[in-house]
């Protein structure tokens, strides 16, 4: 299972949630990921976690004020990129765009959608990832593996009747080590979520709790 923590905007410390995700990461053997601001990429990369960008535009170099360009979020230390996030969403040709973007600047990438027709859709864009989130269940305290455990099960098929190859992610409301363990059984690869970690007193506490049943 991988685990993909999205910090968003909120008014955490990147550095400590980096620093405490790749600890527990090294210790577990479980693959731990954080998505900073892109002011904070160079920084959080510079702990040593693995480290994803939280968007890229699909623009190449030239005149695109105030975009983030694939190959400056590369150069700062992302391996990764999220596309398409309940909260900044795309057209389906910008996400097509963004996706080639990050393959030309090497990212690795994971394309959200809100239930697995749209999960479906954007895997056949080819990204390396899907992952689905329910809008209502963001940011809250129940998961989309407990609360709809059919969405998850739905997407990991809507994905594989068109790539195999293309990882799904179960987002929304994830936070406990019993809700990785039940996104697992219902044939998600990984998890994204926030707030679980972000909002935490204790990070590395909720990053040990995450991987516990791993």
């Amino acid at each position: 299972m991988f685990i993909l923590v999205n910090l968003k905007a909120y008014p955490c410390d990147p550095i400590e949630v980096a620093t405490a995700a790749r600890d527990v990461a090294e210790e577990s053997g479980v693959r731990i990921a954080v998505s900073p601001q892109a002011a904070d990429i160079s920084r959080v990369a510079d702990t040593g976690v693995e480290t994803w960008a939280q968007h890229v535009d699909p623009n190449d170099y030239g005149s695109h004020t105030g975009s983030t360009l694939a190959e400056a979020v590369a150069e700062a230390g992302a391996v990764g990129t999220l596309i398409n996030h309940s909260e900044n969403r795309l057209k389906l040709a910008d996400i097509d765009g963004s996706i080639q973007a990050a393959e030309r600047a090497g990212l690795e990438t994971c394309v959200c959608g809100n239930n697995p027709a749209q999960i479906g859709a954007v895997a056949a864009l080819g990204p390396d990832s899907v992952a689905v989130e329910p809008p209502e269940l963001i940011g809250g305290d129940v998961s989309v593996a407990t609360a709809d455990p059919g969405i998850v099960t739905d997407a990991v098929d809507a994905a594989a009747n068109v790539d195999e190859d293309v990882d799904v992610y179960c987002g929304a409301g994830i936070s406990t080590g019993d809700d990785v363990v039940t996104a697992e059984e219902l044939g998600a690869s990984g998890i994204l979520l926030a707030s679980g970690v972000a909002k935490a007193d204790d990070p590395r506490a909720a990053l040990e709790d995450l991987v516990s049943g791993l």
